[in-house]
């Protein structure tokens, strides 16, 4: 079994980066301009918000802690596990860069079309119940994983690589709640259904900046898995 070791800094480091994700950040202020417009209260706003990233945040982080031992598990079994997820690691890194250059052309990480189409329904949908945004924010957050997950399968790779034990969950616990507070930040910066539109402005300026950071950490990652496997 190969062994590493995954310090705070380089964790805190990847959640950071992972945190300004375009399509969290797109989905979140979609429905909160929605939310607005159905309450008219920025009470209720917080709440259903509120509710939706955390179970952005619980769906992440049991996702995390079902694959973690998986791979470590496989990683014993053959060391091609994680010379397979190395080598997906830059090519989902390219694929970010790509989007750097030529935004939207060929290929992308991103949600794919139709579940889109059904994130749009279900937030034109939520009702007053706080389970109906907390239903939300797992599809979301299962269905972004194409757009979302390949920094979290790389530290999980990472986490898996040092061994499972109480502090790598501990940090694997951290990456997530990194991971959500920009959301939390953005949820209680906007006070008016109006400023939807400001942030989404910001966030269509900034969304290939975003891809290239998230790009160049992939590919950094996989370059790290490959030194340790060859």
């Amino acid at each position: 079994m190969i062994e590493t070791e995954l310090t705070l800094p380089i964790l805190v480091g990847a959640a950071v980066i992972d945190s300004i994700n375009p399509c969290a950040f797109g989905v979140l202020i979609f429905l909160i301009a929605y939310l607005f417009k159905s309450f008219h209260s920025r009470g209720k706003v917080l709440l259903h918000g509120l509710t939706y990233i955390a179970a952005v945040f619980l769906t992440y982080l049991v996702a995390g802690l079902l694959l973690l031992p998986l791979l470590q598990q496989l990683g014993r079994v053959a060391v091609g596990t994680y010379l397979t997820i190395a080598v997906l690691l830059v090519f989902f890194g390219l694929l970010e860069i790509k989007d750097f250059f030529w935004y939207g052309r060929g290929p992308s990480l991103a949600i794919i079309p139709s579940a889109a189409r059904r994130i749009d329904w279900y937030i034109r949908h939520i009702s007053g119940k706080l389970t109906t945004s907390f239903l939300l924010g797992v599809f979301v957050a299962l269905v972004e994983l194409p757009c979302t997950g390949a920094v979290y399968l790389g530290v999980i790779a990472l986490i898996s690589l040092a061994g499972i034990q109480v502090n790598t969950i501990a940090l694997l616990v951290l990456y997530n709640v990194i991971f959500v507070l920009p959301l939390v930040v953005i949820l209680f910066l906007i006070h008016h259904a109006s400023q939807t539109n400001r942030f989404e402005q910001w966030r269509e300026k900034y969304r290939r900046h975003m891809r290239l950071a998230a790009g160049l950490l992939l590919l950094g990652m996989g370059a790290w898995m490959f030194t340790l496997v060859l």
